[in-house]
């Protein structure tokens, strides 16, 4: 049978365990026949307390073997705490398959795991992630990411994605959609689609960077290639596009692009212009290159973003997150 392990530490976000945990012990339900053993590991074992004051029995990872191993996400100082790091290190040695969820990225990064390595994390703590740890390629436009045998994905939510897709990976796609009905969740969203991320209010660390982005949502109706973004930050092109990656954890090409589905949502939701009009206003070449963008960004196409935020009569941001 395949054992899935989660390792928690004090201050683990208690959904990012709980998540992905339920979506595994539904398997058996679903599947008529057990299919996972679970276990909750933690360095030393016992009671570990996460959020909200409440704790979680656990065994002590020790000599565990785990064909599975999940980092849940939480305080990212307790789980850097150098013990935690060499229980993670070590467990790691000895699975088959390792994933994170939220900020669980931070510790495998410590441990050395990522490097090299597509990743993500919550749209919040990506650019941190990518000053952090130079080494690992930080996508904050991601739900989760595989790259090889390890896996990451975006915040708390997002970790029952993570889980439906690894079930998937194990006995196919007809299971994990049975398990998603059982949970009540939609069925996963697929790894691509965009996480939450408003871009329009970053705050990047240098002065440069900012008037790069403050420039674009200036001249979203205009071409905005890297050149000239670099010109308007009086950076050289290669400096920009590596100081502009690690300060917002995205290339200069998606930020843009972000920027302008955001503009073009926000003319959606409070006018009644057509999309062709709204999208050659925000700079796209054509619709149908906006419609992409939207269901990359957001899931669905402009049209139907139009008629959900009447329909809600809710802003772009809270609509984002549900």
């Amino acid at each position: 049978m395949h054992t899935v392990g989660f390792f928690v530490y004090p201050g683990h976000q208690i959904l990012d365990l709980a998540g992905p945990f339920g979506a595994f012990e539904a398997a058996a339900k679903v599947a008529g026949r057990p299919l996972y053993a679970l276990e909750v590991l933690s360095r030393a074992g016992g009671l570990v307390p996460g959020s909200g004051s409440v704790a979680v029995a656990t065994g002590a990872a020790g000599d565990a073997r785990v064909d599975t191993l999940i980092v849940a996400g939480g305080d990212i100082g307790p789980m850097l705490e150098p013990g935690e790091v060499q229980s993670v290190a070590r467990l790691a040695g000895r699975t088959h398959r390792i994933a994170s969820v939220c900020t669980g990225a931070f510790l495998l990064a410590e441990a050395g795991l990522l490097d090299g390595k597509r990743a993500t994390t919550h749209w919040r703590m990506a650019q941190q992630l990518q000053r952090s740890y130079p080494t690992v390629h930080v996508d904050a436009d991601r739900i989760y990411i595989a790259d090889g045998g390890i896996w990451s994905s975006a915040g708390v939510t997002a970790g029952v994605d993570l889980a439906l897709a690894l079930i998937e990976a194990d006995h196919g796609v007809e299971l994990a959609r049975e398990i998603a009905r059982e949970l009540v969740v939609y069925y996963r969203r697929a790894g691509g689609q965009s996480q939450y991320s408003p871009i329009s209010q970053m705050e990047p660390e240098s002065d440069r960077i900012r008037i790069a982005l403050a420039f674009a949502r200036d001249h979203l109706h205009e071409p905005l290639q890297i050149e000239r973004l670099a010109e308007a930050a009086h950076l050289s092109v290669r400096q920009f596009g590596r100081t502009f990656r690690r300060e917002t954890g995205e290339t200069p090409a998606k930020a843009v692009e972000r920027l302008r589905v955001e503009a073009a949502r926000a003319r959606l939701q409070d006018g009644s212009e057509p999309i062709e009009y709204v999208a050659q206003a925000v700079g796209f070449s054509d619709p149908e290159r906006m419609r992409r963008a939207f269901v990359k960004l957001y899931g669905m196409p402009p049209q139907a973003i139009r008629r959900l935020d009447r329909s809600m009569g809710k802003s772009p941001a809270i609509a984002n997150e549900m």
